[in-house]
This record gives structure tokens, sequence and C-alpha cells, in this order.
């Protein structure tokens, strides 16, 4: 009888499948040398316990040096799962054991007592600007040279509570015979709080009860983690309900708290944001970028695309135009001056400019870069769209997105505007000084006015030092035209149709990504669809950290569950390409071919799931198969996660239906069809993105420089692995039953531009190529087949 492993007691169900017990100990061993496991799972290998118990057992391993596990992942389901496998492990622990602690990251507007309860004047829109405006004077009030003291804020915000309650009136100008009863206390979620309704007062300036509650349980040493009003050590997993229950019940800003405790739970679980978003690594989670955390990266292969969007920035024609006037409003006080004179304002603005060795000097050209720059936009915008579309003005509400190049993308070399800038003398210094300036300009706004708003300046300079300072073969700049509608603009202006932004595109992300990892102790990347691993590995920075002796293991599992339960086919269909379906609604033999395959499976019992390379595909397609199924079949359109919300209700609820997406869309990845939900899912071609845009072709060149591989790595890749996702929705669990489709003859056989050899050699196996004459037979045989029961 053999000895069970050292994390055994750690896992959180009776036996681990062989693959999860695999995966664990190849995860321990990995991040005992600095490592991590990459790790490709099929659909119910466990990865999600296999992750949480391979970190949770280095950290509390007493000879381990990990102290913490951080969960990284992009999609909200996942988050859940993550959180309901730890409350799993400590439901099972063996007695004795201290629950795990963990924690899961939120924003302020979910933990907001105010902007939760749409009070005080704060809800989700409002919530970061006014809660930065309340925090900042409250620290003013209780500051050094402050008007008072947290202690005497607190005691007044309760004492308003205090009086109403000995009056017997209510905050809302009612009266009770029951004064405690009749205290109008905030509460969230049906918590009481120790304050009222709306934020407080002292001497004319409003402050925030909460986060005056937080600074006044601080300790003189200044540590966070001493003004938690609570054991977090004996709580287990706190969600987002539970902080707002404990903080604000206590009196103190939940958001406050929620930041005070990252460092000091065992788990916390998180997005992509809280490791790779520089804004919130330096404001919020810096503390967990150490080699003392283990790190969890699901969904890993969104890590690139998702870490690309992080990286890369852009200065809007709007924030221009507010960075603009913030320096006019910072340098006017110094042009009101009377002769031998000088205002509060001005004294000021003088005393900041000095702290910040910044001159009035450099203000004033800053501000003129920024008003040439906005005229330089509006002319090259101008001009691009009379020559691309002489009738624009007559016709603003048909123009789409669009994208300016402002270089060729297929040859690095300097932006257009960094050259444009030159001529007009605009040398390094006005690049290099924007986001010093920028600053200053924040602080002397955020002095002179009470208002509470976010500044445009900071955010500008910092952005435009970076297009200044990156170089141009692994960054690429261009203008960015946003579809919108603003009535507020001229009526002959792009302004009224476009949003327009200077893009710096981050085309190389393996680099940030590499050595953000680095800074970690080791960890898991994983997802159902990670191969081929040399291209993850590639792009993701991980061949780099093993050439600097960090291991990287590699694991592959697939489906464990009864083959006899699926039905997988590649359809040698015609190619589903742009050239050869031509527009949607042509009858030709490519579409017809797919619509005859996909109809039928979609005719069989049960809801099927349909996905085609667009949205525009995926009208026809819904449209099409309208007019031949019986059943009811829905159309996912791009929209909001309410609406997204809302057809899945549609499509879970009652008998079969048939559900036609794009598989760029939300609901082939991390949508949870488990049991009856999905009987089969159909995918019409390789959904490759159009590479008409310019920062796509500006990415391929990126990645033919460093890869030698630039479309299939950054486009073909990719593409296969959202079909893969897709198909990966139907089997979920040992007892259910589904078939499995890929629609496309570079699915089916090797050619030129097959994309066969990019599925992992198992489904390659399983994935066996059908004709489409041959498909409805195939299909009859798996249901006989089922039919024997």
């Amino acid at each position: 009888m053999t000895n069970p492993p050292p994390w055994a007691d750690i896992f959180g169900h009776e036996e681990p499948y062989p693959e999860q017990a695999d995966g664990i100990d190849a995860a321990v061993d990995a991040a005992e040398d600095g490592g991590f496991l990459a790790l490709e799972g099929a659909c119910g290998t466990g990865k999600t316990m296999l992750a949480l118990t391979a970190g949770l057992d280095r950290v509390r391993d007493p000879d381990s040096d990990f102290e913490r596990v951080l969960v990284l992942t992009s999609v909200k389901q996942q988050l859940r799962q993550f959180e309901t496998d730890l409350n799993a492990i400590n439901a099972d622990l063996p007695d004795g054991y201290d629950p795990v602690s963990g924690l899961t990251l939120v924003g302020k507007a979910d933990v907001c007592p105010y902007a939760r309860e749409n009070r005080g004047g704060i809800d989700r829109e409002n919530v970061y600007e006014r809660c930065e405006g309340l925090r900042e004077r409250t620290r003013n009030l209780v500051g050094d040279g402050g008007a008072t003291t947290t202690s005497n804020l607190v005691s007044e915000a309760r004492s308003q509570q205090v009086g109403l309650m000995d009056s017997g009136g209510s905050a809302g100008g009612g009266t009770a015979d029951d004064g405690a009863e009749a205290a109008d206390y905030l509460s969230v979620d049906g918590e009481p709080t120790p304050y009222r309704p709306d934020t407080e007062e002292y001497e004319g300036t409003d402050f925030c009860p909460f986060y005056a509650g937080f600074l006044d349980d601080l300790p003189e040493d200044g540590d966070p983690a001493e003004a938690v009003p609570f054991d977090v050590t004996e709580l287990g997993h706190v969600d987002s309900d539970e902080l707002v229950r404990l903080a604000a019940g206590h009196g103190s800003c939940p958001h406050s708290i929620m930041g005070a405790l990252v460092p000091e739970v065992e788990v916390v679980i998180g997005n992509y944001y809280h490791a790779f978003d520089p804004v919130t690594t330096g404001t919020f989670t810096g503390a967990l970028l150490d080699d003392a955390t283990f790190v969890v990266c699901d969904e890993a292969h969104m890590l690139e695309p998702r870490v690309r969007d992080l990286v890369s920035d852009a200065v809007a024609d709007a924030s221009l135009r507010d960075a603009e006037n913030e320096l006019t409003r910072v340098v006017q006080p110094l042009s009101f001056e009377t002769a031998g004179a000088e205002s509060d304002d001005a004294e000021l603005v003088r005393g900041e400019l000095a702290d910040a060795d910044v001159t009035v000097e450099e203000i004033e050209s800053v501000r003129e870069f920024y008003a040439d720059l906005r005229g330089e936009l509006d002319r090259r915008v101008t001009e691009r769209l009379d020559r691309e579309r002489p009738d624009w003005r007559a016709s603003m509400r048909e123009l789409d997105d669009d994208e300016v190049a402002l270089r060729d993308p297929e040859e690095p070399a300097e932006d257009e505007i960094t050259a444009w800038a030159k001529r007009e003398g605009y040398g390094d210094r006005v690049w290099a000084r924007a986001q010093q300036v920028g600053a200053v300009v924040k602080r002397v706004l955020d002095s002179l006015e009470e208002e509470d708003k976010k500044r445009a300046a900071p955010g500008v300079g910092r952005t435009l030092n970076a297009w200044y300072r990156e170089d141009h073969e692994e960054f690429f700049r261009a203008i960015d035209l946003e579809r919108t509608w603003d009535e507020t603009a001229p009526p002959d202006s792009w302004r009224r149709a476009y949003n327009a932004s200077l893009a710096l595109y981050n085309c190389l992300p393996s680099e940030p990504i590499g050595d953000r990892l680095a800074e970690f102790g080791g960890g898991v990347l994983m997802s159902a669809t990670l191969e081929p691993m040399d291209v993850f590995r590639e792009v993701t920075g991980l061949d780099h950290l093993e050439e600097r002796g960090r291991p990287v293991v590699e694991r592959t599992y697939g489906l464990s569950f009864p083959e006899e339960n699926r039905a997988s086919f590649a359809v040698d269909a015609p190619k589903f390409t742009h050239q050869n379906r031509g527009a949607p609604g042509e009858a030709n033999d490519t579409r017809m071919a797919h619509l005859d395959s996909t109809a039928a499976v979609a005719a069989r019992e049960g809801n099927v799931l349909v996905g085609t390379p667009s949205y525009a595909e995926a009208t026809w397609m819904a449209e099409s198969l309208s007019e031949r199924l019986d059943k009811p079949v829905l159309l996912d359109e791009s929209s909001g996660d309410r609406a997204t919300e809302s057809l899945k209700d549609d499509f879970f609820a009652g008998e079969g239906k048939v559900l036609v997406t794009s598989l760029r869309g939300t609901l082939t990845e991390g949508v949870d069809y488990r049991g009856d939900r999905l009987a089969a899912a159909v995918v019409c071609g390789v959904p490759i993105i159009n590479t008409a845009r310019p920062r796509t072709r500006a990415v391929i060149t990126a990645y033919d420089r460093r890869f030698e591989s630039g479309f299939e790595t950054a486009l073909t890749v990719p593409a296969v692995r959202k079909a893969r996702q897709a198909v990966g929705r139907v089997i979920r669990g040992p007892d259910e039953r589904g078939v499995r489709v890929l629609l496309d003859a570079r699915y089916a056989r090797e050619s030129w531009n097959s994309v066969r050899e990019y599925l992992p050699e198992h489904e390659r196996e399983e994935y066996q190529p059908v004709s489409p004459d041959m498909l409805d037979l195939a299909l009859d045989r798996f249901e006989r087949s089922a039919g024997g029961d």
C-alpha cells in the first residue's frame, strides 16, 4: 500500500484523477526549482483544484519559501470556480488544520458602501472619481497641519446617529416612537453600518467616514494589516459580499481593508490586471509581485492578447483637449497677477512647480505641443476621410471604425507623428517632460479645485512619454477611429462621428509577460487549449525564463471520460475562407456545404452551439438554419453582458435549440454548458482575424522578425485555440454525451494552409476526417450506440 502524497490532506475531493495527481506533482516539483508548469487539460480535468492544491502545498510546507497563491483568470465564471474549489478544500480539511484564508479582488464599485446602495451622491459610474476626492479631503483634514484627527471625524460621524436616536428622529426628517429604529443608518445588503446614508462634512469639507474609520484604526507604524477589524485566518475564503459586511459593519472602508489583506491571506483571486497592468500593480497589488508568490494563470491561452492590451496605450483626442485646458488653468493664476502683488493661487502654483522642479515655460511649451498635436490629428483624420470617403460629411452615420497607420506596418521605421513633431521644433525634451508636467498639473488642480475629477494631464503625459521612448520594431503607432456620435461637435467635423486616439500598440508582449512571471517564485499556466506548446512558450516569454535557469515543465491531458460518450468529426468541407464563401447570402458550393453539414448536426435532439468566424456570418447562418429547422434558432449579436446573459437563459430553458454566435464572442469560451445544456457544437471555418487592419500586419511583421513564423504564431494558432475552446464546451463530465464537429477541410487533411498540425496529437487521433455526405451516417451511428441503453 503506497503512502498518500504530502498534498493529500489539502486536496479538496476524495480522490484525484490520475492526471490531477501527476499535474500536482509536476507543479510542486517545478515550483521548488523556481519554475513553472505549462498545463493543457481538457474540460473536466480538474485544473482548478490541481493548481490550488499544488500552490497550497508549497505555501503550507514549513520548508518552502512560498507564502501565498495568486490566481489570475480572465473569465468571471472561472473566478467563481476557484472560490468554489477553495471552499471545498476548507470543508474537507482534517481536524486540527487551520482554514485556508482567501480573498477575491474586485473593483471599488463592488465594495464601496455608498456605490452599492447608490447613496451619498456615489454610484457605479462616478465611484472612482468621488472616492479619490473624498479620500484626499479626508487625508487633508487629518494630515500634518490638518484641522482635526481621524478620531474626531469618526466620532462626529457616529454622533449623528446617537443624536438621532436620542431625539427619536430620523435622518430623513421623520419621527418615531422608538429612536433606535428611527435612526437612518446606511445599510449595505441588509448589514447596518454606524453612519448615515450620506457622506459627512467637517467645517464645510466633505469626507468619507468609512475611510476615516480605516485611518483611525491604523497603528502608528502604519501597518495596514493592523487596521483589519476581523481575523481573516479564521474565516476561510472572504468574497466581496462578506468583505463589505465585515468592514462596513465595523465602520471601515472595505476597499482599504481589501488592500490591507492582499499580502496577508494565503490565496488571492483576481484577474490579469492585478499582475500585469502597470497602474494596478503600482497602486494596489505590488506586494504580490515577489518570489514568495505561487502564481496561477488560468485561461492562459488568453495571456498574450490580454497582456498586449494592458501594455499598449492610447491618447484620446478628448484627453488631449482636456489636458491642454488643465495646463491653461494652472498657468492662469500667474497670468492674472497684478503688479507687485501675488495671489494665493499664484503662490500655490509657484510652490508646487518649485517642489517638482518644473518651470512655467515647460508647462506652456507642453500646452502648445498638445494644441498643435490636436491640430495635426485633425488634419490627418480629415485628409484620410476626404481621400477614402469624399462624401463623408453627408453620410457620417454610415462611417465604420477605422485605423490610420503612421508607418508602413511591414517596415519598422519612425512614425509620422514623431517626424512631424521634429519638423515643428518639438524636440526630445517636450516628450520626455510631459509625464512630469502632467503629475504636477494634477497636484496643483487638486489643491485649487474642490470638485472630484479625474485629471487628463497625468495619463496623457505618461503615454506621450512612452510614445517617444519605445522602439519602432516592437511597437506600432496609429490613429484609431472609434465609431460614436456627439451632437455637441460641429456638424462638419469628424469629431461628431468618431472618437480618435493616438494608439501605441505593443506587438510583442512576450518580454513584459516573461519579465513579470520572473518576479514570482513559480507557478502554473493552464488552459484547455495551450497546444502547440512551443508557440505558447515563445509568445509568453517562458523560453527566456528557462534560458535564465527557471525550469518550464509541460503537461497535456486529453479527455479521460469514456470515448463512447462522444463523437468527434473533422468534416472535409470546402475551406470556409472569405475568398471561397463570398459575401453572406451567396448560394455557392462552399456556403451550401457548410450550411448542409451544420443543419445535419443542428437538427438532432438537444441544444446545439454553432460558431462562425464573425457576427456577419453568424447572422447568415442563423437566418439560413431558421428556414430549414423546426427547432428554435437563437442569434448572438455583439452586445452587452445583460443581453448575453438573457440569451444564455433562453438557450438553456425548455426544449432543444440552436445558438449561433461568432467564435470571437463570449459564448464559446468560459461558459459552463454542463449536463444536458449542450448536445453538440459545430465550428464553421478557422476564425483567423482580418489581416487588412494595419496593426495586425504590424504584429505579423514583428513575429516574423522574432520567431520567423509571424502568420502562424500571431493568427493561425490563436484561431485554432478559439475553435477548440468552442467544441470543448460539449463534454465536461464522465456521464455527458455529445458531438463535436470541426467543419472545414483545413481541420480534416493536410494542405498548404492546413491547421490539423496545430491540434494536439490526441485530438488529431479523435477528429477523424469525414466527408460532408457521410456526416449524417456517422451521426446516425453515434445515436444508435446511445440508443442501445
